[in-house]
């Protein structure tokens, strides 16, 4: 035989044997094949190759916890938006009137092309690149105004105290959404982090955890203290999470010593640790922190690591209790993503923050200090 025929041969030869091994390590693969190749070939109605592997990933990952899903690739990119808080838009928040059922601006966010425009909170959007939108779902609406940096949008506008609707042409570019903001805004759109009537207290929102929050949250304290701040109010309600190293981050700014949060993996090991460093910390001024039922994962790491260490108090409803991690797994050849939940948070006590799937009971979650439990209806 000659030796290129050899070789080739060998080759094959470990192919298959690898390819066994994996369909003995796990031997529904082979049906899960033959499954997708029968409905092919037999189904009724036709079906595309990616729609059943799509429909196979959501029904794996739909065996698992609530937080476990499959991403596919057309919403992966609003999902990375979602998560980095940034998109190429004009920059504004919109609402539905209540009053009038029409679209409206909530509030352009300062120095976007929708603030440098002249557009005003109040202001009525009565159609988006000349599609009305009379009884237009509020994330239709969002979705039309998002595209690629760059492109072009046009929007007729009734300002508010107007009678006659103008166009008004703008360019979209990449916003910034602040995760970090205020009680009220001031008059040229930024947010004001004082409490009217509370001299000295200052009040900080924070709706989420991305990899700007530690930044923007940094820039505000500081100025706060400059103003002469004698304590904080940190607002987490309707926080829903987001990244592990933000809440790790916020957490050691008020911090100087001791663990933030551990990490473990299956089976119970913890794998991380991360401690506080005095580098990072603010100078301790008093702190209550704000919490509800909708108060989950990274923002309840804030909230648990504060109590825990006895740096702030806690206020309002026990939270939502989701203490695991999730990691966002790209698969191969524009197939999507999954985002997997791989750990779990504790607290600095030593507890799961994870609520048990079965019951209400336990210490999870994170509980108001006693005698500052205080409804939504207060």
């Amino acid at each position: 035989m000659p030796r290129r025929n050899l070789l080739l041969l060998v080759v094959l030869t470990l192919a298959a044997i690898v390819c066994f091994t994996r369909m003995r390590k796990n031997p529904y693969l082979n049906v899960i094949a033959d499954a997708i190749e029968v409905i092919e070939q037999r189904a009724l109605e036709p079906v595309g190759d990616k729609q059943l592997f799509e429909g196979a990933m959501r029904g794996m990952l739909g065996q698992l916890d609530e937080n476990s899903l499959y991403i596919s690739q057309d919403d992966l990119d609003a999902f990375k938006e979602d998560i980095d808080r940034e998109f190429a838009g004009v920059g504004m928040e919109i609402m539905v009137d209540p009053e009038t059922s029409q679209l409206a601006v909530r509030s352009p966010m300062e120095g976007t092309p929708a603030h440098r425009a002249g557009i005003l909170a109040g202001d009525r959007i009565l159609a988006i690149d000349d599609k009305s939108t009379s009884g237009m779902a509020l994330p239709d609406a969002m979705a039309l105004l998002r595209g690629p940096e760059g492109s072009p949008l046009k929007l007729t506008i009734l300002h508010v105290g107007e009678k006659e609707p103008v166009d008004v042409s703008l360019v979209r570019e990449i916003i910034h959404v602040d995760t970090v903001i205020g009680d009220t805004r001031n008059e040229d759109g930024s947010w004001n982090y004082s409490i009217a009537g509370q001299e000295g207290i200052g009040y900080i929102r924070i709706d989420s955890f991305a990899e700007t929050t530690a930044a923007e949250l940094e820039y505000v304290v500081e100025a706060l203290l400059e103003q002469g701040m004698r304590g904080l109010v940190l607002d987490l309600r309707d926080n829903p999470g987001g990244w592990l190293t933000a809440a790790v981050d916020v957490s050691n700014f008020f911090l100087s010593s001791g663990v933030i949060v551990t990490i473990r993996r299956r089976g119970g090991q913890i794998t991380e640790s991360y401690i506080a460093t005095p580098e990072a910390s603010f100078p301790n001024f008093p702190i209550a922190v704000i919490v509800n039922q909708e108060t989950a994962s990274a923002a309840e790491i804030v909230a648990a690591c504060l109590q825990d260490h006895k740096r702030a108090a806690i206020v309002g409803q026990r939270t939502y209790g989701k203490g695991t991690v999730q990691e966002v797994l790209e698969l191969r050849e524009d197939c999507g993503a999954m985002k997997l939940t791989t750990a779990s948070y504790w607290r600095p006590s030593g507890t799961d923050i994870q609520r048990p799937r079965d019951s209400d009971n336990g210490d999870w979650g994170v509980k108001p200090d006693k005698g500052f439990e205080v409804s939504l209806t207060d």
